[in-house]
């Protein structure tokens, strides 16, 4: 019985087992984080095909291209003189506004795309946990604090949709991924703090 479940769903176990060792490397900023994420994500853009979530698929051919640039960037290095360390901040109201017009952009896109040219079965879940992802990114990359939020949401709602959908080993990785965004959101604030503390001396 489970050797032919596991026979029937091993590219979403592959993916999963993949997605958790992709975690740890990335909490460990091991290189080879980068070559596994091309695999992981190469992984969920079948998966997310025939699962007919077209918005997560297309993120993930947005993540495997990253993954390389990623790759291609930490093998190559740059030259200390050159690098900014760029410290945690918290997000202005201005830029709070700006973020959640362009989330509604995309989301009203993808959301026109999906009902007019798929047959996805859930084209507005799909469209908003996709819109949010795409910014919730940018944000990362821009090392604001309240990206955490966003991620939760984001990683709560694609739970429950892969769920729906009995995407059972995925449904287990994106718990893990869940919870690492609460346990991210508190180890960047520490260090939000220290920053601030020393400002304030």
């Amino acid at each position: 019985m489970i050797w032919d479940w596991l026979c029937d769903n091993y590219i979403e176990v592959l993916g999963t087992l993949a997605g958790l060792i992709y975690l740890y490397l990335e909490i460990k900023q091991n290189i080879w984080l980068w070559p596994l994420g091309v695999v992981t994500s190469a992984l969920y853009v079948y998966i997310f095909f025939m699962s007919k979530f077209y918005a997560d698929m297309g993120l993930q051919v947005y993540y495997l291209l990253i993954s390389f640039y990623g790759w291609y960037i930490w093998i190559k290095g740059m030259n200390p003189k050159k690098e900014t360390v760029q410290s945690v901040s918290h997000i202005t109201s201005r830029l709070a506004v700006i973020l959640v017009g362009i989330s509604f952009i995309i989301y009203c896109f993808l959301v026109w795309v999906l009902t007019q040219f798929t047959d996805s079965q859930l084209p507005y879940w799909d469209a908003f946990t996709t819109a949010l992802s795409v910014v919730a990114t940018w944000m990362l990359a821009r090392k604001i604090l309240e990206q955490w939020f966003v991620w939760v949401v984001v990683n709560a709602v694609s739970l429950g949709l892969y769920l729906y959908k009995g995407l059972y080993p995925t449904s287990v990785l994106f718990i893990f991924y869940t919870s690492m965004a609460v346990v991210g959101y508190y180890q960047w604030k520490k260090e939000l703090l220290k920053i601030e503390a020393l400002h304030m001396k």
